[in-house]
């Protein structure tokens, strides 16, 4: 049996999984409050932030999984996207720790992993994993993607974001309504209440399988501030159809070309991932469609859709496999290598 230990620290989590296999024995998320006073990711304190957490989440994915650093088979690590400083200290601990024990190092790239996540094996037969070749929805904060995966190391993006990805819409969006970060879950929070057609925004007439959220941002700015010129109490008394509104139209645009790009490959079983997959709105509309369209939808569990080492964990099992191995020359880079 392999294990591996992985470390995510691509943006403001420091995160720790050991898994055995393909069966994730823990998977520790230690979250950075310090951002949210000022409404977005400060690059040097969430560098600051992961040299105080590694240690102790590291330390406390080995004592969950019942395991000591010299029983790791192999030590992966996050390599790309994300803040650099950020990437630096995941990568550098994991270095330290292969050339320590003389064991291998793999390196894994974010969004790959995100993928991934439907691969996580399943406890006590919950859930499902799909078969290859499917199709994978990747939305985060950053990357908005529709990729093809043919098998765990073979991926083809056949659609992506030309500008602004569908998790920055949703806080950027929630930025205009003056809720504060991160604004992504708080719309969602609102929408459950609200009525989804109460107010009606554009949907980008984009050629292909690829996205764009840049218009779509500045319609709804507009359509804030030329309501509150007539309605001072505006936000206040529809805040939860506002939510509702934009919600669903940055859901319908995902999943209209989701459905192009099953259309287009005749893939059956479809899957999203990634932050804004925990998106209750995303996660229901999905469901709905796979049902209506005929697929095999499948989800990960939340804690493996926000940024996680679980999902870098099960990547680095199937490189390990592969023997995709690195030296100690390996640096991490802020974009998709």
């Amino acid at each position: 049996m392999i294990s591996i230990l992985a470390i995510e620290s691509s943006c403001d989590e420091t995160a720790a999984s050991v898994c055995r296999d393909k069966i994730i024995l823990s998977n520790v998320i230690s979250s950075q409050k310090i951002h949210e006073k000022y409404g977005g990711v400060v690059p040097e304190l969430a560098s600051r932030a992961h040299l105080q957490s590694i240690v102790p989440v590291v330390d406390q994915a080995l004592e969950i999984a019942g395991l000591k650093l010299k029983d790791i088979d192999a030590f992966a690590f996050t390599q790309s996207p994300g803040l650099i400083g950020a990437l630096l200290v995941g990568a550098e601990f994991a270095k330290s720790l292969s050339l320590a024990f003389d064991k291998p190092l793999i390196a894994v790239q974010h969004m790959q992993a995100h993928v991934l996540a439907n691969l996580i094996q399943p406890v006590n037969g919950e859930n499902k994993i799909p078969s290859f070749p499917f199709l994978c929805l990747t939305v985060s904060g950053g990357h908005t993607q529709i990729v093809v995966c043919e098998s765990p190391l073979q991926q083809k993006i056949i659609g992506q974001t030309l500008d602004d990805a569908a998790g920055e819409a949703f806080d950027k969006s929630a930025k205009i309504l003056g809720l504060p970060y991160p604004g992504g879950p708080l719309i969602d929070k609102y929408a459950k209440s609200g009525d989804p057609h109460k107010y009606h925004f554009p949907e980008p007439k984009i050629d292909a399988l690829d996205f764009s959220f840049s218009g779509l941002k500045t319609a709804f700015l507009y359509f804030i501030r030329d309501n509150k010129l007539t309605n001072p109490h505006f936000l206040e008394e529809n805040i939860a159809d506002i939510c509702a509104s934009i919600q669903a139209r940055i859901v319908s645009i995902l999943l209209n070309k989701l459905k192009k790009a099953a259309e287009q490959t005749g893939i059956k079983d479809v899957c999203i991932a990634g932050g804004v997959s925990a998106n209750s709105g995303l996660r229901t509309e999905f469901e709905k469609t796979g049902k209506e369209e005929g697929w095999n939808t499948f989800i990960p569990k939340f804690e493996y859709c926000t940024d996680n080492a679980a999902m870098i964990a099960i990547t680095a099992y199937y490189k390990y496999l592969d023997s995709q191995f690195e030296d100690l020359a390996v640096v991490p880079s802020a974009r998709t290598a």
